[in-house]
């Protein structure tokens, strides 16, 4: 099991750290959805730490903000959406402290906003693999800088990132990113990797996307 943990950006952020028994050598941020980092981004990532990654999952809002309640955690999203500098910032200050426990490649997955936010990583130029599970897609006012491996797994009727949404990311990866795949589910809309939202939650997609996702970063970080 893994345990809270403090870190630094423009502010105090509160992560969840979880370590490995036995170390693969490679490093993992996890970014939660919009209502702040639950229980299913920390049991995300005692599994991954089961499976040899050093993990930190991310707190991008500050002071381990969380949330149950929709309307609050759609007013904290717009507070990130209207600094992205800072939004990035504080994923940038995560990636830093994980390489600074001795591990060598980091990988990031993020889920729903997390999933912006670590393809806002990989926009700064960071990261050495990053994973959007339905990820909300639009870039930040800065330039592209080149982006490390990328994944996306997307459903295709996600409302929050529409077909002619997915075409705009798919340019800029193309034009940004040398090493780029995507997996688009049918049927499938947001959120549909967390079970605890039996209305979003798509089981055949969500056992296809992490299982992409486990090899993706198989290849790329160890």
């Amino acid at each position: 099991m893994g345990e809270r943990y403090e870190y630094e950006a423009d502010r105090r952020l509160v992560g969840y750290r979880a370590m490995p028994a036995v170390p693969n050598g490679a490093g993992l941020l996890i970014a939660p959805a919009f209502a702040g980092l639950r229980d299913f981004e920390m049991e995300q990532a005692d599994l991954w730490a089961a499976r040899g990654y050093a993990v930190l999952a991310i707190d991008y809002y500050g002071e381990g903000w969380r949330t149950d309640v929709s309307a609050e955690a759609s007013a904290k999203m717009a507070e990130v959406q209207a600094d992205r500098a800072t939004f990035v910032a504080r994923v940038q200050a995560a990636l830093a402290e994980v390489r600074g426990w001795g591990v060598g490649r980091v990988g990031a997955f993020g889920l729903c906003l997390g999933g912006k936010a670590v393809l806002d990583l990989a926009r700064s130029g960071q990261g050495d693999a990053v994973v959007g599970l339905h990820a909300v897609f639009d870039a930040p006012p800065t330039p592209t800088q080149a982006m490390p491996p990328v994944l996306l797994c997307h459903g295709w009727a996600d409302p929050l990132a529409t077909p002619e949404e997915f075409g705009v990311m798919v340019a800029e990866l193309e034009a940004h990113c040398a090493d780029w795949q995507a997996l688009c589910f049918g049927r499938t809309e947001h959120a549909f990797t967390n079970p605890a939202r039996p209305d979003d939650y798509v089981e055949s997609s969500a056992r296809r996307s992490f299982a992409a996702t486990g090899a993706f970063l198989a290849e790329k970080l160890l």
